[in-house]
């Protein structure tokens, strides 16, 4: 991971982004790490102290555009810039989403994840360009949830969507200019935002895991990185039947209940 000197990944207090920030410190790298809740911020950033990255720590709320862009405006240069923040909710059976559980998705999983990519594409597309002629890589953690409208989580997955959609569309012309994006989209990780599921979660690993195939479909430039395979597959399938169809099957299964929950 060494040829990423310098690498800013919001939501990094716990789950994929607590991973990432471990999986990525190192002698000579620095570490910008944001997240909203202190003490478990404090911890990874001694954790990552502990194998020799340099680590400044940001108390942050992607929700804010305004603190994201001076974020991101202040860190320097930046490698690799990982908009990992989320929040995911469940809704009882056979019922809608409120109006304001809808807007607190939105604005995390979406508005939240582009709060802090536009400014960071902005910074990187006015670096210099490395050996290789990349100035800078952005990784949007979306979900294999972006693949298959599901109604126990049709926010959640409306957001995911939107955000993959936006990455994969602006890749071109981004990598045109030196920037490299990727859209990740993972299944189940065994994360705090998992941990209250109460149904089978095909597919279900390990956040260290998770960080490994991340980084390593960054590393090679890929445009979107969907693991497992096969549950991708999948998910992809489903997203082709019928409408009513898939609603009726997927309608039987059982939902996440419970308020957002915010990494």
């Amino acid at each position: 991971m060494a040829a990423y000197k310098s690498v800013l990944i919001s939501g990094a207090s716990s789950g994929i982004g607590h991973a990432l920030a471990v999986a990525l410190a190192e002698p000579g790298v620095t570490l910008h790490l944001g997240g909203r809740d202190a003490a478990r911020l404090a911890a990874v950033a001694v954790s990552c102290r502990a194998k020799g990255a340099t680590v400044a720590e940001r108390l942050a709320d992607v929700r804010d555009a305004a603190a994201m862009a001076d974020w991101a405006g202040q860190a320097g240069r930046l490698d690799l810039v990982i908009a990992n923040a989320g929040a995911g909710a469940g809704i009882p059976d056979g019922t809608a989403e409120q109006a304001w559980q809808v807007r607190d998705l939105f604005a995390v999983n979406l508005d939240g994840a582009m709060n802090l990519m536009l400014p960071a594409y902005d910074a990187m597309r006015a670096q210099a360009p490395g050996p290789d002629g990349v100035r800078g890589r952005i990784a949007a953690v979306a979900s294999l949830a972006a693949f298959l409208p599901t109604p126990g989580a049709p926010t959640y997955c409306a957001a995911k969507a939107a955000l993959d959609a936006w990455t994969v569309a602006t890749a071109t012309p981004a990598r045109a200019q030196g920037v490299i994006l990727t859209s990740v989209c993972p299944g189940y990780i065994r994360t705090p935002m998992t941990a209250a599921n109460r149904f089978p979660m095909p597919g279900l690993m390990d956040a260290d895991r998770a960080a490994a195939i991340i980084l390593r479909g960054i590393a090679a430039g890929r445009v979107r990185v969907a693991f497992p395979w096969w549950v991708a597959a999948a998910a992809r399938f489903g997203g082709l039947l019928p409408p009513r169809l898939s609603g009726r099957i997927l309608s039987r299964a059982p939902g996440k209940a419970g308020l957002p929950e915010h990494r």
